[in-house]
């Protein structure tokens, strides 16, 4: 189990929970967060004893965003990740979950600020719970800037296109409760128990078939820009399988016998 002096990783069960760890900085963007972040969602991927992840932050924020000064690697401590990024110049996309999709569900626990990059990470999760006292935004055209996380293209096609576009176009902030008005988060919950939910939720995942949970995952996502002849043809091929699979036995039999399910991910 990996993380650095800005990211966290450990073990809660079947659950491993990321933790953006820069709280005097409102967890902004480090390159050690990112280089850990990223690693992170590597071994979720390799660990088949990993059935689902959180995604949170130290302290009494999400993420603030990109630290610019934290990513050119001065002041943080920094540099001795710099190999990892001249190694691999789309690192930091896939940490923020632009480039890449972890196959096991990811659902974020929020509380405080998730703006700018919060907000743009947020995005690349399936599952949202946040404090009612969060506050999401993309601020980015108040600064003269652009959201290159991937919000011009991810975001309408999670919320409708008019409040897309507000959010885009105003940069101002939400509150939880706009946000989960919107669609955007779908969870509300009271301050400082975000994670707790959060982990309540994996724990529902974690009960289901493993391979069920990923290929339904995939399904979703697969099938999002395809027609609807199209996607219903790509599910068939993507959940037949699970049908032949030992876990599929295995739920039918428990449910008979009236008892919780063993998954092995066979």
């Amino acid at each position: 189990m990996g993380g650095t002096e800005h990211l966290n990783i450990q073990r809660e069960g079947a659950t491993l929970v990321l933790t953006l760890n820069r709280p005097e900085a409102k967890n902004a963007l480090s390159l050690p967060m990112l280089v850990g972040l990223y690693d992170g969602w590597l071994e979720a991927d390799a660990d088949d004893s990993i059935r689902s992840v959180v995604f949170t932050g130290a302290g009494d924020s999400f993420c603030a965003g990109m630290d610019l000064k934290a990513l050119a690697g001065k002041d943080t401590g920094g540099e001795q990740y710099r190999d990892r990024l001249n190694a691999d110049p789309d690192l930091h996309w896939k940490a923020m979950l632009r480039h890449h999709r972890p196959r096991k569900p990811v659902i974020a626990a929020v509380e405080g600020y998730c703006v700018a990059g919060g907000t743009e990470m947020l995005q690349g999760t399936d599952i949202r719970v946040a404090g009612e006292s969060a506050i999401f935004g993309l601020f980015e055209v108040k600064r003269g800037l652009f959201p290159i996380g991937g919000s011009t293209v991810r975001l309408q096609r999670q919320i409708p296109r008019t409040h897309a576009l507000e959010m885009l176009l105003t940069g101002r902030p939400y509150t939880a409760r706009e946000a989960a008005g919107i669609g955007l988060i779908g969870h509300v919950v009271p301050d400082g128990t975000a994670l707790t939910k959060a982990l309540e939720i994996a724990e529902l995942v974690n009960a289901c078939g493993p391979l069920a949970v990923e290929a339904v995952k995939a399904s979703v996502y697969e099938t999002a820009g395809m027609t609807e002849t199209e996607g219903l043809a790509a599910e068939l091929e993507r959940g037949w399988p699970v049908f032949d699979t030992a876990d599929a036995k295995e739920g039918a039999r428990a449910f008979a016998e009236k008892r919780p399910p063993v998954y092995r991910r066979a």
